[in-house]
């Protein structure tokens, strides 16, 4: 079933394609053949730009969570046989700090019709029921409408495909290997869970990898979009991470048990 189908949402997602188409049509005199994928990124930037607060909320949530970290772990060592103690105590903590542990979730889900609406432009062939001629447009050559893996095993591939996927795969692995080295999770004292393993924190860190291998699954569109976002959100983190820097590891028990 094709929920793009539905008549709300097929209405919903024409009235985008024809922005961003009309954004292309202003822009060919200045990009010519690539005004498509201009339009794309301006799309893409001005999304990012309006989905600030949500970055915002999520940076203070982020903060909240890593202050009250070894405060929840105290209170998991010193209730652990008592689950509804445990819970009863989390609780009280939350409504004291002001907070709740789903700060920062909801904005998340409020952007997500956004982004899922803007990423499936780049990756549907049709749209409303007509052909979605932004996928019909190139960026130096490279059409904007395959995948590098199809490019591959369909025969299509040219050094424009080679040149233009190797560029924003590049930029996404150099963004990936810095996110993962500043925003490297450490592991916390006195928690022995499995989510603080080792190994966990390895997949951790190697998942910033995952939408880079993604974008080679995808339309030029769609990669291009990842590349990006994946940019911005980068270069917001760190601001962020600046203007709500995380606590220091290793607050006492004391903390907890003064309360």
């Amino acid at each position: 079933m094709d929920i793009f189908a539905f008549p709300p949402l097929a209405a919903l997602l024409d009235a985008a394609y024809g922005a961003l188409t009309g954004l292309s049509d202003l822009l060919t005199p200045l990009a010519g053949a690539s005004a498509a994928a201009l339009a794309v990124m301006l799309v893409t930037l001005l999304v990012r730009a309006l989905l600030i607060p949500v970055g915002i909320s999520q940076a203070k949530a982020e903060q909240t969570r890593a202050r009250l970290a070894p405060k929840l772990r105290e209170l998991q060592r010193r209730h652990k046989k008592n689950p509804e103690r445990l819970q009863k105590e989390t609780m009280a903590l939350y409504r004291a700090e002001n907070t709740s542990p789903f700060a920062g979730m909801l904005p998340v889900l409020a952007q997500a019709p956004v982004v899922g609406i803007l990423y499936t432009l780049f990756l549907r062939p049709e749209i409303a029921g007509h052909s979605n001629e932004l996928l019909a447009h190139d960026l130096f050559g490279a059409p904007l409408g395959t995948s590098l893996i199809a490019a591959l095993f369909g025969g299509t591939a040219t050094a424009a495909t080679f040149l233009v996927f190797g560029v924003l795969l590049a930029v996404m692995i150099a963004v990936a290997e810095v996110t993962r080295r500043v925003f490297r999770p450490t592991p916390a004292d006195a928690d022995d869970s499995p989510l603080n393993s080792p190994t966990m924190l390895r997949v951790v860190s190697a998942m910033h990898y995952v939408t880079a291998v993604f974008a080679v699954f995808v339309p030029l569109a769609a990669a291009l979009y990842l590349t990006v976002t994946v940019v911005w959100t980068l270069v917001q983190r760190i601001i962020l991470r600046r203007r709500f820097p995380l606590p220091a590891q290793g607050v006492s028990r004391a903390a907890v048990s003064a309360r």
